[in-house]
């Protein structure tokens, strides 16, 4: 008890005299780059009740639906503007065969989710119904490929058999009733493949994945965008391996970061002391070294930018719910996974002309979800409320910011900013300022300064919640939900915000 109250005094001290923020929007600014939208981008795994039950039900449920699909999960997801969606895994898609999950229902074969719970799978969920739903909400659909247990063969039919204006797989699929092919464009070459997707070294897999890119081919005019499986956090070496290797053949690579303290004793979701909440933030932000250094490597190697970089798994991990299947990963979700997202999102505004898209781990009932379900229940979490929110920043041009904040150090030692800002412009002119005051005991007051505009209106939204460990649960009123900003106030000219403790908001500036 002692030490965590050195450290909490410690927190304090680092924050003295900072409950003040200029925030300078250089909105005169040139040649910046746009952020993509699949920055928001989602991620979907057949792992505990992500798929069934949390976005597909059968058209025989009785919970309302479309076609098998959850009407009030597809309303979600809609609000959301989900841009981009990979499918089928994670480490189940390593032991996935996607001849499995096509053709009539009651003949796919059923097998065991040796990766996720032994649950076992019917593979009522497969192609069409994840390409049929990515094509109904105007979803980029971002396919994870077979290589831990796959053949190159397989890999290639897939690939034709979703794409392939004519030729046998086109025919298969048409017999399994849809005729036009759909459009694919992101394909994954493997997942982890430095653990549960074969356990391989970088040199082996350069190889192995130059050899599976090969064959799978562009049909008709649909072009593949096609993606190396890159590093596990801070491992330099095999993104290095990778471009020296393989640059040629790959559009983009990827890397999975998770915002985990100890592996083996993770914490809980909703109980968590005010030192292990600094020390989530501080570990999470961390991803803006990891993508510095290996873009700072993907440079060197490729000085013309032409490979993307793809944080295409990211996100909290807590312990499991109580009483939930441990494989599961079932998780609550806080106003801390609501800050945790708001400064990720702004730190990956940071590194968009390298940066490409971003998977946050997973959509539905598993981690950090933006949608958790029970039964007929639905519930809106407070990261879904962030990535809502901070969609502003979708297709916009970047605008530079910068701030005079101070740090704060978590009981890990770590050190990360007291104050989170990015901003960009919309295509009608609106500036979107999205902000994180991570503070749990101290509002700051952020006065606005620009290069030459003088704005007429500002106006906001913002997220709070009376104790940074609310959630909102089923059969309860939302204790996570965002509200208008009222304390934004023009002085003599200046306009200052004032956030509360431990919060989220966005400014829209005209």
């Amino acid at each position: 008890m002692k030490k965590l109250l050195t450290i909490i005094a410690l927190l304090g001290a680092c924050v003295a005299g900072m409950a003040q923020i200029k925030l300078s929007v250089h909105e005169s600014a040139t040649g910046e780059p746009e952020i993509p939208a699949e920055i928001f981008g989602q991620f979907s795994e057949h792992l505990g009740r992500c798929i069934y039950e949390g976005i597909w039900v059968g058209p025989d449920s009785s919970i309302p639906n479309v076609n098998g699909y959850r009407t009030d999960v597809l309303e979600a997801f809609k609000a959301l503007k989900v841009p981009v969606l990979r499918w089928p895994g994670g480490c189940f898609a390593d032991e996935y065969h996607w001849m499995d999950g096509i053709g009539p229902k009651e003949n796919r074969p059923k097998l065991v989710n040796n990766n996720w719970g032994g649950t076992v799978e019917d593979n009522s969920f497969g192609t069409h119904e994840f390409l049929n739903l990515c094509e109904m909400l105007g979803i980029e659909p971002y396919i994870s490929a077979n290589v831990g247990s796959g053949t190159v063969e397989e890999m290639a039919k897939w690939v034709e058999y979703m794409t392939a204006p004519n030729g046998s797989m086109a025919e298969l699929r048409a017999k399994n009733g849809r005729k036009e092919p759909w459009k694919v464009k992101y394909l994954g070459v493997g997942n982890e493949t430095w653990g549960c997707g074969g356990d391989m070294t970088a040199q082996y897999y350069s190889d192995v994945y130059k050899r599976y890119a090969l064959y799978s081919r562009n049909y008709g005019d649909n072009k593949l965008f096609k993606v190396a499986c890159g590093a596990s956090g801070g491992d330099y070496d095999w993104t290095r391996t990778m471009m020296k290797n393989a640059k040629r053949q790959m559009d983009g690579l990827s890397v999975h970061f998770y915002s985990v303290e100890v592996w083996e004793q993770k914490g809980s979701a909703t109980v968590f002391t005010p030192a292990e909440y600094y020390n989530i933030l501080a570990k999470t932000v961390e991803i803006d070294e990891i993508l510095r250094n290996h873009i700072a490597i993907m440079d060197a190697y490729d000085p013309e930018n032409r490979v993307a970089l793809l944080l295409d798994e990211w996100g909290t991990w807590y312990d499991v719910e109580p009483g939930h299947n441990p494989g599961h990963l079932f998780q609550q979700n806080t106003m801390r996974d609501a800050i945790v997202a708001a400064l990720n999102i702004n730190i990956f505004t940071k590194y968009v002309q390298r940066l490409k898209m971003a998977n946050i781990a997973q959509i539905v009932n598993v981690l950090q979800a933006m949608v958790l379900t029970n039964g007929p229940e639905m519930v809106l979490t407070p990261t879904y409320h962030v990535f809502r929110m901070f969609s502003v920043h979708q297709n916009a041009t970047r605008v530079p910011v910068e701030y005079n904040a101070g740090t704060l150090m978590s009981e890990t030692g770590r050190v990360m900013e007291s104050f989170s800002a990015a901003s960009s412009r919309d295509a009608a002119g609106a500036i979107h300022v999205t902000l994180a005051n991570p503070l749990l005991d101290k509002p700051v007051t952020v006065e606005l300064a620009f290069d030459s505009l003088k704005p007429k209106t500002v106006t906001g939204e913002v997220l709070k919640a009376a104790k940074v460990n609310a959630y909102n649960d089923f059969g309860k009123a939302p204790a996570v939900a965002p509200a208008v900003l009222k304390d934004i106030k023009k002085s003599g000219g200046v306009w200052k915000v004032t956030l509360p403790p431990a919060s989220v908001a966005v400014l829209e500036i005209k």
